[in-house]
């Protein structure tokens, strides 16, 4: 079975001691791991919950966006450079935690739009950054997944043909990609197409229900899912990846105005679905 995972975004989005023991309870679902958003500046807290989840043998992967300023789609290359130190930066918190991957839109800057279709000029300039930013995350051992988003929130990596193009541009062994059912079930025709075509970059997966609650209580199909994964023979992470009002700064910043699932109802529900599907279709 493959490993399981939980994003702790479900309660902040901050990196503090008042993780731990949700970190802890994580643990005693069965949770093979957790996944932080790197984003606070406060850099020894990443030292100590990462230390934190070594002691009690929880793994680790990290995700993360852009802003505007670090957009590694600009015409401006200092912006560009900046989106590449940013990334860099953020490698290294993921080192301090103990991540084995960091996934996210990092391709290009969150929810910022050019009022055009991508170019091929946009995808050249994202794959030269990506591809640096592969070598200093392999001095790390970090892998790097960057993610398509729903057109909503991004403009150049919405489906895994996209996604396959960036990357194939990008050519870099430590460069690959990330699978969210939430923002494919917007942009996808079918969901065991769009799987079975990143199947040769895929290296990690979340598993988000159509509106970010308890995975298995909305319209994602699930079998459909599950089975292409166990078809491509898929052994990275399932990780968890809902969404709550708990941390209203970073509900806000997303655009989620209601709670969709209790967090705990999410975990503990989530892991028991998580679990059944994948014996189902033999993952």
């Amino acid at each position: 079975m493959n490993k399981i995972g939980f994003n702790v975004l479900a309660w902040s989005a901050s990196m503090s001691e008042d993780l731990k023991p949700i970190l802890d309870r994580l643990k005693k679902i069965g949770y093979d791991g957790a996944e932080f958003f790197v984003g606070s500046d406060d850099v020894a807290a990443y030292k100590r919950i990462g230390k934190h989840c070594e002691n009690i043998g929880l793994e680790v992967t990290t995700v993360c966006v852009l802003s505007p300023e670090e957009n590694l789609v600009s015409p401006e290359l200092d912006i560009r450079q900046k989106g590449l130190e940013k990334i860099k930066w953020i490698i290294d918190r993921s080192h301090d935690l103990g991540s084995q991957v960091l996934c996210g839109p990092f391709h290009s800057a969150f929810a910022t739009f050019s009022k055009a279709a991508p170019q091929d000029i946009e995808y050249a300039r994202s794959a030269e950054i990506l591809h640096q930013a592969g070598d200093y995350a392999k001095e790390a051992g970090i892998l790097l997944t960057p993610e398509a988003l729903n057109r909503f929130e991004c403009y150049l990596c919405n489906t895994m043909e996209q996604l396959s193009h960036l990357l194939k541009n990008t050519n870099h062994p430590n460069v690959k990609a990330m699978f969210d059912t939430h923002h494919a079930n917007m942009e996808e025709k079918k969901m065991g197409d769009a799987i079975r075509k990143i199947a040769p970059y895929l290296s990690h997966f979340h598993i988000s229900e159509n509106d970010r609650g308890t995975p298995g209580s909305g319209h994602i199909p699930w079998d459909e899912t599950f089975a292409a994964l166990a078809a491509i023979k898929y052994k990275g992470w399932l990780t968890i990846e809902g969404f709550t009002r708990n941390d209203p700064d970073f509900a806000n910043s997303i655009g989620v105005w209601r709670q969709f699932s209790e967090p705990w109802e999410m975990a503990e529900n989530g892991y028991k679905f998580i679990k059944e599907m994948g014996e189902k279709h033999g993952l």
